[in-house]
């Protein structure tokens, strides 16, 4: 054997090209560690990573640790506000030291500015009720949506007509 063979063709993993840009990118921002950014569910956890992500690290003028701005939706901030320690807590794990001493929480509205948009793309899936329609909500949706020629409309108000027949009989 000569030797192993370059498997990749010429070509890099967008991580590998990505990772200076996302460093400097995230520093500027004053993310000294980008994995906070990259991994925030991960670091936060699920519930915290559905109603707020991280804007920004801001240091103050005494030099006691940092204050990290999370932005989230009018309706979330109540919540957040009463896991701010816990947040402060699993970020500066993440870390390694204490660097974050405050949590400051910043709202929007679902359709905010453009750099404060509040789209919290790691929500957890909802629970589903484990009961399947009964066949005659089932044919009577079907048979309501049966004039529709689009198939993607038939479809989409066949779900509907069986949600609020399933609603409608309970």
């Amino acid at each position: 054997m000569t030797g192993r063979k370059a498997t990749t063709k010429g070509f890099a993993r967008t991580s590998t090209v990505l990772r200076e840009r996302i460093r400097r990118a995230s520093e500027s921002r004053g993310f000294a560690v980008s994995r906070l950014l990259t991994h925030w569910p991960e670091a936060v956890g699920p519930e915290i990573a559905s109603m707020a992500r991280p804007v920004d690290i801001g240091y103050g003028r005494q030099g006691f640790g940092a204050t990290l701005t999370v932005l989230t939706t009018g309706a979330q901030a109540p919540l957040l506000e009463m896991q701010k320690e816990t947040l402060r807590q699993r970020v500066n794990a993440v870390y390694g030291y204490n660097a974050i001493s405050r949590v400051r929480i910043t709202q929007t509205s679902a359709s905010g500015f453009a750099e404060g948009r509040a789209d919290f793309d790691h929500r957890p899936g909802r629970a589903k009720s484990g009961t399947a329609p009964d066949p005659q909500t089932t044919k009577a949706a079907a048979d309501l949506a049966a004039p529709v020629e689009n198939e993607n409309l038939r479809r989409a108000l066949e779900d509907l007509a069986r949600n609020v027949l399933s609603k409608t009989r309970q």
